[in-house]
């Protein structure tokens, strides 16, 4: 057993209150709803991920009868947003891929498996359109996730910092610097010191997507907020957000499944 206090396996009545009335629906999805307790938290919430995983975020000393309550009273809640999340779902995608597309730059790389033994290393050879991700070693699908993951951060780097530099030049604002991560459910932020942190994720979105998104983050270095001036000072700079910002909110559709499962 884990000595971590945030890891907590939650009694099966909890459960029962997620699966009651649509176990069928959940098991057919391959979801598990998760309760995990943490320490920062200071009330109960829940949280409906884009995956359609449902999480409920438990302060250390709640009750199980006030968890209990939380989850009933926002059952009506939590079924409407894992619909509507299944219904966004894309297929079940066979691993390992044959092809990684990155929309934002139009690239795709082949992905080839040269087999041999020992520890699983991924080299990148060429340039797309004839890219290849070469593989070798023992192909175990947890090492090749990890492989593709640490891949795909090393070009989200190399692809969305220019790009960051390149529009904060053009809208005149200056930023500190840029933070890559691979986030669940954050296209982007902003810091109060002027740090830029994108999802690598938006690689798998359009390149006019990605350019809103980055000037929207590079808006909040003057306006830490989205107040109508910020939202002045981001249409200023790209008339079209609105329709991009819709298209953002359904981009992990795009996002592979290689990028966040574990198994």
């Amino acid at each position: 057993m884990s000595n971590d206090p945030t890891d907590y396996q939650p009694p099966q009545f909890e459960l029962d209150l997620f699966m009651a009335g649509a176990p069928e629906r959940a098991d057919a999805a391959g979801l598990a709803p998760r309760i995990r307790v943490s320490r920062r938290a200071r009330r109960l919430s829940v949280r409906v991920y884009p995956d359609a995983r449902v999480e409920v975020v438990v302060p250390p000393r709640a009750r199980a009868r006030e968890v209990e309550r939380f989850i009933a009273t926002h059952r009506e809640w939590i079924d409407s947003k894992q619909s509507a999340a299944l219904a966004r779902r894309p297929a079940p995608e066979v691993f390992p891929p044959a092809v990684v597309t990155l929309s934002s730059s139009a690239e795709s790389w082949k992905l080839h498996l040269a087999g041999g033994t020992g520890r699983l290393r991924l080299v990148q050879t060429g340039e797309p359109p004839a890219g290849i991700l070469r593989v070798s070693g023992v192909p175990a699908p947890a090492a090749l996730r990890a492989a593709l993951r640490s891949w795909l951060l090393r070009m989200a780097r190399q692809r969305l910092e220019p790009r960051v530099a390149a529009l904060a030049a053009r809208c005149g604002v200056r930023y500190a610097k840029v933070a890559i991560r691979r986030q669940r459910s954050r296209w982007g932020s902003c810091s109060v010191r002027g740090t830029i942190s994108l999802n690598a994720c938006l690689l798998f979105q359009r390149p006019e997507v990605v350019d809103y998104l980055i000037i929207h983050e590079l808006m909040h270095v003057k306006h830490m907020n989205h107040s109508a001036r910020f939202w002045r000072a981001v249409e200023a700079h790209c008339a079209d957000w609105r329709s991009l910002d819709r298209e953002l909110l359904q981009g992990w559709r795009h996002v592979p499944h290689w990028v966040f499962c574990e198994s």
